[in-house]
């Protein structure tokens, strides 16, 4: 099989046309497959969370375009099925302890250590917490890229010594990897303008929405279609939950419920707080982790989408919903603002008492204006996975020919380091 760069690009040399991309020379020296190992996630398919979705979504692209992708996971969070691979993805699973804030920093190193002896041609680190190791991975001769998708030392759950070790990850990645991607523009001119290194905005990606017509699953979890308010999202502090089911027990007799779906990846104070919650508040059903066929017909039949987040990267949970052409409520957060949903409406995160207001306006009225074909047509083009592969292709092609490439001379000051702990 050829190199994937021989599907993604067509050039010539003669005088006159388009030059060789980036990396082309590494075409003709190889013209082998690219060889992608996948770092920093807990794993895949259908694990929770906005990395994991993104990385099996974009692994699975890559491998169509001819790469050869495989994914670092942590044991406990993918089947003991014996499966080595998935989809064409080779699978490596990896012991991590499960404990917050631990778990993260022991697998990135395993899995630094193991791409250190399987050679890929490309070690895709994703978050700035794994991007940690982005140093040791370079100094084991490895090309790095790094994916930025939230900022997470912002989120009030982490402490005072957690959110250093985050400020000094997200260093490690910008300073030191050969290529750096963010999933949004945001998060790509914040971080441009504070390591003044070159970073790619790529956004996160949607599928073709698959539209159920069943409601069997809706009737098994006690909702009807068109009579229930749908957030989806990590039982997380930063997903306020807590706020919106707040928002939900001020309604006055609704004749709807409210779905969550999600689960907390560790059992804490926080999704006690919310399971202690639902259940003291008739009409709000926790779902847990839901994909798939379950997922899309939640999606299909709801009656609008909410989320509440103090923070996000670029939420893939909001442009699945507008791929159903859901009307969706958000909190007022530059994440939410950036993907330009034109009938959206917005609530200052926290603000319980307008978000109560919203949601009973939304569910009075006859009828709800949906995204209308063409802002869905529009979003399925810029959010398109195979489009968003072969960028990621050129960040690959990018590193490899060392164009962009980060080092000790892109490092920042000790001043800076000084300022960002």
């Amino acid at each position: 099989m050829e190199h994937p760069a021989s599907q993604l690009y067509a050039w010539r040399e003669e005088r006159g046309t388009r030059p060789a991309p980036a990396g082309a020379d590494i075409v003709r020296e190889r013209r082998r497959v690219l060889r992608v190992t996948m770092l920093g996630m807990r794993g895949f398919p259908n694990v929770q969370g906005g990395a994991e979705k993104h990385t099996e979504k974009l692994a699975c692209a890559l491998t169509e375009l001819g790469c050869r992708v495989e994914a670092i996971v942590r044991n406990g969070y993918v089947a003991k099925d014996g499966r080595a691979t998935w989809r064409n993805i080779a699978i490596t699973r990896i012991w991590a302890p499960r404990v917050s804030g631990v778990e993260a920093f022991v697998h990135t190193f395993l899995g630094v250590v193991c791409a250190a002896f399987r050679r890929p041609d490309i070690l895709h680190i994703h978050s700035i917490g794994p991007a940690l190791f982005t140093p040791l991975a370079r100094a084991l001769g490895l090309r790095v890229v790094v994916t930025y998708h939230s900022l997470n030392y912002e989120h009030r759950k982490w402490g005072r010594v957690a959110r250093s070790v985050l400020r000094l990850g997200e260093w490690a990645g910008m300073a030191f990897a050969n290529g750096r991607i963010a999933v949004s523009e945001g998060l790509a001119k914040q971080m441009g303008r504070s390591y003044r290194v070159a970073v790619s905005a790529i956004p996160n990606g949607i599928d073709t929405p698959l539209r159920v017509r069943s409601t069997a699953f809706l009737e098994a979890c006690g909702l009807a279609p068109n009579r229930y308010a749908l957030t989806v999202g990590r039982i997380d502090e930063t997903k306020r939950q807590l706020d919106l089911i707040a928002a939900y027990a001020r309604q006055r007799a609704p004749t709807w419920k409210l779905a969550l779906v999600g689960a907390a990846d560790h059992a804490g104070s926080y999704a006690h707080a919310v399971a202690e919650a639902a259940h003291k508040t008739p009409g709000v059903v926790m779902l847990g982790h839901q994909a798939g066929e379950n997922l899309a017909e939640l999606y299909t039949h709801a009656r609008l989408f909410v989320l509440p987040s103090s923070h996000e990267g670029q939420p893939i949970a909001v442009l699945e919903a507008a791929s159903f052409g859901l009307p969706v409520l958000l909190s007022d957060i530059p994440a939410h603002r950036e993907l330009g949903l034109s009938r959206a409406r917005y609530f200052k995160a926290g603000d319980i008492a307008t978000l109560t207001e919203q949601l009973a306006t939304m569910f009075a009225a006859p009828a709800l204006e949906k995204l209308d074909t063409a802002e869905r047509a529009r979003l399925a083009a810029r959010h398109d996975w195979h489009n968003i592969a072969q960028r990621t292709l050129a960040v690959y092609f990018d590193a490899l020919s060392g164009t962009k490439s980060g080092g000790l001379a892109d490092a920042p000051s000790a001043r800076k380091m000084r300022e960002l702990s």
